[in-house]
């Protein structure tokens, strides 16, 4: 790996390795959100046949729900695998893994079987492919690029998930103007590109292996997490904001039933936190964090509690689209700093199994966000459900603010 000679937002460019790395995150971010875009839509959609608009609603959730199950029981596991094996490696199987699901998605659609348990069965094995890359992509990354770049390096892997994350869904939306199975069939393309991209860095992926059974491994990893206060507060928090306020699962119900548009507004919808969070990463590329980090962190999330209020109370497509937007990038500046924190605190023997945690505790947020804000639309009405979960995320940074001082004093990201 070259050194480092400067602190600029170039620097990482000289890295040849971590540009692989970057862009095989941005190529596999705009797979994720194709195949996202046209599962969400295809679900509600099948649905809607005989089910009322809060029932489908539910359905959308259980997207979520099927596939945090498989990150759950395997995180621990996956976290123990990236600090014994060679994280290239784990993360060729999972490309492999998503290409498999990406293909079977499309015939089901394109032959005219998909139902919904064939559905929700294929997004647990995509789960379960998800759970162990987690872990060995954010292990990977830092052995990738100079430690003093880590702050910025963490940026620019942000910027490529944000960037994939705005292209993906607008892409998206505009596939499912034509035969559904197109959109799975073209999110198994990004993934191969992206597992190319891996296959051709030759930095050594391979961590030096802690000694120990697995399980002892595995329980060290928990300890550690639970014992630093900072790195435990910051992931926690992530954990419960996002979980009640996860009203983006919730977008495709928006897009039909409240705001009265097509597949083109789902997929502008879901590009819109996206657009907001890549705004705030390129600015954090070209000009880091340097003090207050912990209060920005907190700043960010109550932010993002209040956009969601805003989301849910929307009638109007641009204002849904601005409120997410805010959302994304309130949500980027929680991120960076959390992120930054673990990776900067935790040892590279370590970071394995610590990130399992934080994939675990994110996959929750994400995945059980979604079943959370199905379920809370199918009691209280979308509107509702969204109002609940950005009440909620303003409850939890009171609270945690309260709880983890540590965390709210928490200055320099060094």
């Amino acid at each position: 790996m070259p050194e480092a000679s400067s602190l600029s937002a170039t620097a990482l460019f000289r890295c040849r390795g971590y540009m692989l790395f970057w862009t095989s995150r941005a190529t596999a971010t705009l797979g994720v959100q194709i195949q996202s875009v046209a599962l969400g839509w295809i679900v509600y959609s099948v649905a809607r046949r005989t089910m009322s608009v809060e029932v489908s609603a539910f359905y959308v959730g259980m997207i979520g729900l099927a596939a945090f199950v498989p990150v759950f029981l395997l995180a621990l596991p996956a976290g123990e695998a990236a600090d014994r094996h060679d994280r290239r490696t784990i993360l060729l199987l999972c490309y492999a893994g998503e290409i498999a699901t990406a293909v079977l998605l499309a015939c089901a659609v394109g032959f005219d079987f998909a139902t919904l348990p064939l559905l929700l069965a294929v997004s647990g094995l995509f789960g379960a492919s998800r759970a162990f890359m987690g872990p060995a992509s954010g292990a990977m990354g830092p052995m990738l690029a100079p430690r003093e770049l880590l702050p910025r390096a963490i940026a620019w892997n942000s910027l490529a998930l944000q960037g994939g994350s705005i292209l993906g869904p607008a892409l998206g939306g505009l596939l499912l103007r034509g035969p559904p199975a197109v959109s799975f069939a073209a999110a198994a393309g990004f993934y191969a590109v992206a597992a190319g991209m891996v296959f051709l860095i030759r930095d050594n992926t391979r961590p030096v292996a802690g000694t120990g059974s697995r399980w002892a491994l595995m329980k060290e990893g928990l300890a550690y997490v639970w014992s630093n206060r900072i790195v435990f507060g910051a992931i926690s928090l992530d954990l419960f904001a996002v979980l009640l306020g996860g009203a983006t699962a919730l977008l495709p119900v928006f897009a039909r039933d409240v705001l009265h548009a097509g597949p083109e507004a789902f997929g502008l919808l879901r590009a819109g936190p996206a657009m907001g969070a890549a705004v705030v990463a390129v600015a954090l590329a070209v000009r880091p964090i340097r003090r207050h980090a912990g209060p920005i962190m907190f700043w960010g999330v109550a932010l993002f509690g209040v956009a969601t209020i805003v989301f849910g109370l929307s009638r109007a497509l641009p204002l849904s689209v601005a409120a997410l937007a805010v959302l994304g990038g309130a949500d980027m500046l929680s991120v960076y700093v959390r992120q930054t924190l673990v990776q900067i605190i935790t040892p590279d023997q370590m970071r394995g199994r610590v990130s399992a945690v934080s994939s675990l505790f994110i996959g929750a947020s994400n995945e059980l966000g979604e079943f959370e804000s199905g379920l809370a639309a199918r009691l209280l009405g979308p509107v509702g459900g969204a109002l609940f979960g950005g009440v909620g995320a303003l409850v939890v940074t009171g609270l945690w603010a309260q709880l983890f001082p540590a965390l709210r004093r928490a200055d320099r990201l060094e």
